[in-house]
This record gives C-alpha cells, sequence and structure tokens, in this order.
C-alpha cells in the first residue's frame, strides 16, 4: 500500500464503496473501515499499519489544502 488509491481498491476487494463528497470525510471514513477490517482479522498488522500511515499522510495533505 503506497497510495489512497491502493486502500480504496482493497476496499473495493471487500464490496466497500466510499464517496461523501468531501475528500477529507473520503479519508477519515476510509481510516475507520480499515480498523473496522483490522479488528474483524482481514488484514495483517504490517499492512494496517501502512495504511495508517498512508491515510495520515493523505489527511495531512488534504488538511493543507483546505487551508489555503
Amino acid at each position: 500500500m503506497r497510495t489512497f488509491l491502493d486502500v480504496l481498491n482493497l476496499l473495493k476487494k471487500y464490496d466497500i464503496y466510499i464517496h461523501v463528497g468531501n475528500r477529507l470525510w473520503d479519508i477519515e471514513l476510509v481510516a475507520i473501515e480499515i480498523d473496522n477490517m483490522y479488528k474483524a482479522g482481514l488484514l495483517e498488522a504490517k499492512e494496517y499499519a501502512q495504511i495508517k500511515l498512508v491515510l495520515r499522510h493523505e489527511h495531512e495533505d488534504e488538511e493543507r489544502r483546505q487551508a489555503l
């Protein structure tokens, strides 16, 4: 997992499609779904950690864009 699109494609494998209309909200909802998948045992700890890093980076970038 290197990009937000990679994470979205992972969710699609489980028939989870997210589009709220606000990119920041999309990222936050994806993070919640990833947490739930990890708790359900669908993700390995290493993969979960990498995804969380990608999501945090995307979230920070989006906050910067909206602040401009």
